[in-house]
């Protein structure tokens, strides 16, 4: 019995030496919001889903909606429009909008991994809190935005 309360003493012991040795050391927690300028997040953070545009408005994304049937629970909602094509006559598809949903998103990042035109892509921003869900459903694609025209590829003759 004696040697029961010696144990349980020792080990209450133990106990107190790893908190007071935690007491003393320096702090290594970095001050959030006061470092809002200086903090990195790590390179490989996934944080927010965005579109990149071009200095003219211009992005990648084809609306062939690769990345909406890659989504394992609904996050990306694309709408296409048709238009005809004036150089060939033909009706093409066109990104209407890109919507996105941060407050559902899973980071599983299967969309950018599918996207055949590399058109989205992982933001590093880390403040994403907000006081309501709608504020968490964003649009992607800027307002009057268009698909960046490709250049045609010049073919060499063998000779």
């Amino acid at each position: 019995y004696i040697k029961e309360i010696l144990v349980g003493i020792y080990r209450l012991l133990q106990g107190m030496a790893v908190t007071m040795r935690n007491m003393i050391r320096p702090k290594i927690t970095e001050p959030y919001p006061e470092n809002r300028t200086t903090a990195v997040p790590f390179e490989r953070r996934k944080s927010v889903l965005q579109m990149p545009h071009n200095g003219n408005n211009q992005h990648r994304c084809t609306a062939c909606l690769i990345c909406m049937n890659s989504c394992p629970n609904g996050t990306i909602q694309i709408e296409v429009k048709k238009e005809i094509d004036p150089e060939t006559g033909k009706e093409k598809r066109v990104l209407g909008s890109y919507k996105y949903d941060l407050g559902s998103c899973t980071f599983c990042e299967l969309c950018t991994i599918m996207c055949p035109q590399d058109a989205i892509s992982w933001s590093q921003d880390f403040e994403n809190s907000v006081f309501t869900r709608s504020k968490l459903n964003l649009k992607l694609n800027a307002e009057g935005s268009s698909l960046i025209k490709k250049e045609p590829v010049a073919k060499e003759v063998a000779g």
